[in-house]
């Protein structure tokens, strides 16, 4: 059965998500700390978070989270995006947020002592390596080798736009375990602690979202070189040859969670774009009234609204039917939702003139971030082609 409605327990969550991101989180944008003094700022928020009930809530009850499932996830995410720094207030900040929900589910009693624990409690942070210079959107082609040996494994290879890496205790690397067999069992993934002789982060890569990055700021991308790096047996996360699996695991329902953001950014995005329209006056009458701005006005409000439904569908079909099921609606959420959050970031500062491109306004660091979401996670490309072909298979030549 397929509902528009929100259990009014919840929906009194959300009530309370909304005024407390947009009173509380969303004035901290205006600062530049440090990790130091970002932790310092935080700290007291999460607390509030936790008393609430609502913190990490993409994990099950047993692993400290609430288990909402999808759809719920989805409606808070929504909120959580109107700011960055908010999934970090609620638990649920990439990429600790997917590392996490992968290691709940396949590490080890002793892993999840000495890695989840931690990371959960925002004592520690991680990061995910596996794209690679010659492998992004196929990991198919990933080069990183894991040799089994006596004592363990050894990894070497070169990763990059490894977000955290300089920042992060631990990664979980993807690595070529068993180069022999299929395209999806070749692979394995392994939990390397960050100061690991032979684990070097080159370099921040400077990108469209930040030309100029820190070293060891949040949400930067690296470039990551492992060199002999010698790890024990227990640096093997889940079953050996299944870390395309694993992966799968941790992109789907990651990619609900990023959509949904996408359309707490847009909406927020189009807040001010109606903001703007409303109090500025020109050429004898409000932008408001201007026929080109009330176009982009309803443009925004309609794909807004079309990649909202579109992305609560799938998260309720993962609910019901679990990931697989919603393969087709993830890919199609992804490179629709991209384009939405492009788009209604553009017309906002297009209506602000000069201002929307300063940063006296958020939108100019919105519209960097917004171009980026067409390429992570898989470009636009790769999901077309995979809605495509799924869609055809339900068809027969006549």
């Amino acid at each position: 059965m397929w509902s528009f409605e929100t259990d009014p327990e919840f929906q009194s969550q959300l009530d309370w998500m909304r005024t407390f991101v947009d009173e509380r989180i969303v004035p901290i944008e205006t600062l530049r700390p440090d990790r130091e003094e970002f932790a310092a700022l935080i700290v007291p928020l999460q607390q509030v978070v936790k008393e609430r009930g609502l913190w990490a809530a993409h994990l099950a009850p047993d692993l400290g989270g609430p288990g909402f499932g999808q759809l719920k996830l989805g409606l808070m995410h929504e909120i959580i995006g109107r700011c960055a720094v908010a999934p970090y207030v609620f638990g649920n900040q990439a990429p600790d947020a997917g590392n996490s929900e992968i290691l709940a589910r396949h590490a080890t009693a002793g892993q999840r002592e000495r890695w989840l624990v931690p990371l959960l409690e925002g004592r520690l942070r991680s990061s995910y390596a596996m794209t690679e210079p010659g492998a992004g959107a196929d990991p198919t082609l990933l080069a990183t080798r894991a040799v089994e040996g006596s004592g363990g494994w050894r990894l070497d290879g070169h990763k990059w736009f490894i977000t955290n890496a300089s920042a992060a205790d631990f990664m979980i690397v993807m690595a070529v375990s068993d180069p022999d067999a299929g395209p999806h069992e070749r692979a394995s993934q392994f939990i390397v602690p960050t100061g690991t002789p032979g684990l070097r982060v080159v370099r921040e890569i400077g990108t469209l979202e930040d030309s100029r990055p820190e070293w060891g700021r949040l949400e930067n991308h690296a470039e990551v070189v492992l060199d002999g790096v010698l790890v024990g047996p227990d640096a093997l996360l889940g079953e050996r040859g299944q870390g395309f699996r694993i992966a799968q695991e941790r992109l789907g329902p990651g990619r609900i969670h990023h959509c949904m953001r996408w359309i707490g950014q847009a909406s927020r995005a189009l807040d001010l774009l109606c903001e703007r329209a409303l109090s500025r006056y020109s050429h004898g009458s409000p932008l408001a009234d201007k026929q080109t701005v009330q176009n982009w006005i309803a443009e925004s409000w309609a794909d807004l609204h079309a990649a909202r439904l579109m992305t609560l569908h799938a998260a309720w079909t993962i609910d019901r039917y679990g990931v697989k099921a919603a393969r087709t609606e993830i890919s199609a959420i992804k490179f629709r939702g991209a384009q939405m959050l492009h788009d209604v970031i553009d017309r906002a500062i297009q209506v602000h003139g000069a201002l929307g491109l300063t940063t006296d306004l958020p939108l100019q660091d919105m519209y960097r971030r917004a171009r980026s979401a067409r390429i992570y996670d898989g470009p636009d490309e790769v999901h077309r082609q995979t809605v495509a072909r799924n869609v055809l298979r339900t068809h027969k030549a006549r």
